[in-house]
């Protein structure tokens, strides 16, 4: 009974030797949290008239370049759109230059397609720039954006900012038969 004892313990203490380097040596390789993507976003004491849009970026790290989708869907517009206004937080330095702006009809993507610019929609594109920092992309289609089936898209080839962060864009459109522009929504971009 002492044998077996002995020869238990002795197996136990090689096991333990063994063993706890390894936990000790594995844990740091499987610590990366850098790479967590989160899937779920909380806001506190949310406003009721805050509208979240959908969006996609091709790229999220600094000053890489990129292309990034503010996306209009069917469920986003109630009517046919004259013009669009696209407020820039004063935080994302970027330069912005007409050419690298452009309104599409746009297949947005999934697990099986990329998100893709279908059509360009011709438009008349003024970027305000104003010493107070406040900058905004106004949008004039040629025809108006119609409140069809279909997603449009504000596509926006930039450089990534300097600095990481959240950014908040808004957008503002005149509806067909109104006056002035009215809120449509609200996107976060992250830049890591």
């Amino acid at each position: 009974m002492l044998k077996k004892t002995k020869k238990f313990a002795l197996n136990f203490k090689i096991l333990r030797f063994l063993l706890i380097p390894t936990i000790l040596v594995s844990v740091p390789l499987l610590n990366n949290f850098q790479d967590a993507k989160a899937g779920l976003e909380f806001q506190w004491d949310q406003d009721p008239a805050y509208r979240r849009l959908k969006w996609f970026q091709k790229e999220n790290k600094r000053r890489l370049r990129n292309t990034i989708y503010f996306f209009f869907r069917p469920s986003d517009r109630t009517a046919d759109l004259l013009k669009i206004n696209l407020s820039i937080p004063e935080t994302f330095k970027v330069t912005l230059k007409k050419e690298k702006v452009s309104l599409c009809k746009v297949r947005i993507g999934g697990f099986q397609s990329r998100t893709k610019c279908l059509e360009e929609i011709p438009a008349d594109i003024e970027i305000n720039t104003d010493d107070s920092s406040l900058r905004s992309i106004v949008i004039y289609p040629y025809k108006p954006v119609p409140s069809n089936k279909d997603s449009y898209a504000i596509a926006l080839n930039v450089f990534n900012p300097k600095r990481s962060g959240l950014y908040q864009f808004h957008s503002y459109g005149q509806s067909k038969g109104k006056s002035v522009s009215s809120y449509l929504g609200s996107w976060t971009i992250v830049i890591d």
